[in-house]
């Protein structure tokens, strides 16, 4: 699996402001996306979901969509294992930044 790390600053005071206009760049994209590939990547974050603890979130881009882990604690390796093997399969990036996991969903 590709696995890439990236290194990101803090927003500091700014957080909010940034938190609301990811949150609106994000609808914007997810207008691009069929129900289909939505779908998808709302199935593959409930599989992450009972793969890690804690929430993953679905962040749709204009050339992917990102599904971030915010804790990255494993519940159950086995799952996350075969995941990760089908992951290379459908060629789907892996990222590690400090705030968590990205996997990025290629829009075909």
């Amino acid at each position: 699996m590709q696995t890439q790390e990236l290194e990101t600053r803090s927003a500091g005071r700014y957080a909010y402001f940034a938190a609301q206009d990811a949150a609106v760049k994000s609808y914007a994209a997810s207008t691009h996306y069929t129900s289909q590939q939505k779908l998808n990547a709302e199935r593959k974050k409930l599989v992450l979901e009972m793969a890690y603890y804690g929430q993953v979130h679905i962040n749709y881009r204009k050339k992917f969509i990102a599904l971030k882990v915010a804790n990255t604690n494993v519940q159950n390796r086995k799952l996350l294992q075969e995941l990760e093997q089908d992951f290379v399969v459908q060629n789907i990036a892996r990222v590690v930044t400090p705030q968590g996991i990205v996997y990025r969903i290629p829009k075909n």
